[in-house]
């Protein structure tokens, strides 16, 4: 009667032997190295078949019943894989079976809206089309899901630079992007949080138009204190970031006559007082950081210049009077 030891010893001799008819009997390969998609619902066959295609084996067969030996033929991981042609098959199906994919970098700049990620997601997934990715990304519950404060996942997606698989659905995506915007949530970040009297989803609905302002970092405390001030007098925000999101997307000037379009819109902070009701795009860590932390001053007031700098006044005469120069500057540029 054969033990089970004697049994398993000799299913692995003859794992071994055949890779060693493959060495010795199969044709040479090219060496280097290569990639090799292996799809959702591959059959062993056809991860075979794909890996002789890409000359990483010559002996589809035998590796097929090397696998099977090994007890590894069912436990091959879909994605793309970097693969050394004529590996050894102890290693290569161990890659295979541990899904060490090839991951790529995405990165996310700071202040896309939910249109432009689903854009940059879509290059990455299965969904080429960006329209359904937005169409996932834009649903009802996917803030509940992944526990950010809404209404909906825009403006939870941090801003980084992930490396993820390819062909990998955008629920990955909204996976590590929402997993960053939690790790930014420090105890010390939500002491802070408390002390300015904001909860979390105008803290970051604040950080979002603070985004959209400036990209300059020094300035966005500065920026983030002439929100403050307004919201704490009862002063109307006006932020034209706020319009524009009301309106689908950037202008070159941003005319009375278009704010007045959208006046019923509950983002035209022209109109309506306080906060809108969610973020307008992706803030970063340091719009984030001005939103709980803005500067001490006394500014109500800030008109961008040429240059994109701002310049910042107490009164409603100073802010027209630094209108008309910034005016003058850019005649002069043009």
């Amino acid at each position: 009667m054969t033990s089970g030891r004697a049994l398993v010893a000799g299913t692995g001799g003859l794992a071994l032997a055949v890779v060693a008819t493959a060495t010795l009997a199969g044709p040479r390969l090219p060496g280097g190295e290569t990639y090799v998609h292996i799809a959702p619902g591959s059959s062993f066959q056809a991860v075979a078949d794909s890996l002789e295609a890409r000359q990483v084996i010559a002996r589809p067969g035998l590796f097929r019943i090397y696998a099977r030996l090994r007890g590894l033929d069912g436990s091959v991981k879909a994605g793309i894989y970097k693969l050394d042609r004529g590996e050894r098959y102890g290693t290569l199906i161990e890659t295979l079976a541990a899904g060490r994919v090839e991951t790529f970098p995405a990165t996310f700049p700071e202040g896309l809206v939910l249109e432009e990620i689903a854009g940059r997601i879509a290059r990455f997934t299965e969904m080429h089309d960006s329209a359904e990715v937005l169409a996932e990304l834009a649903g009802d519950t996917l803030h509940r899901v992944w526990e950010v404060p809404g209404p909906g996942i825009e403006g939870y997606l941090f801003p980084d630079t992930y490396r993820l698989a390819k062909g990998v659905g955008p629920g990955h995506f909204v996976a590590a992007m929402t997993a960053q915007y939690h790790r930014y949530w420090t105890p010390e970040r939500r002491a802070r949080l408390a002390e300015t009297g904001l909860t979390e989803r105008e803290a970051v609905t604040l950080a979002s138009i603070i985004q959209a302002e400036s990209s300059a970092e020094s300035e966005m405390p500065t920026i983030s204190s002439v929100y403050h001030n307004r919201l704490r007098v009862g002063m109307r925000l006006q932020a034209d970031p706020t319009v524009l999101y009301a309106l689908g997307g950037h202008r070159s000037r941003l005319l009375y006559a278009a704010i007045d379009s959208v006046a019923d819109h509950p983002y035209n902070t022209y109109a309506h007082a306080g906060l809108p009701p969610g973020p307008i795009g992706a803030p970063g860590k340091a719009a984030l950081d001005a939103a709980l932390d803005p500067a001490d001053t006394d500014y109500y007031y800030f008109v961008a210049r040429p240059n994109g700098e701002h310049v910042f006044t107490r009164s409603l005469r100073a802010h027209n009077n630094a209108r008309i120069r910034v005016r003058r500057e850019a005649a002069q540029r043009e």
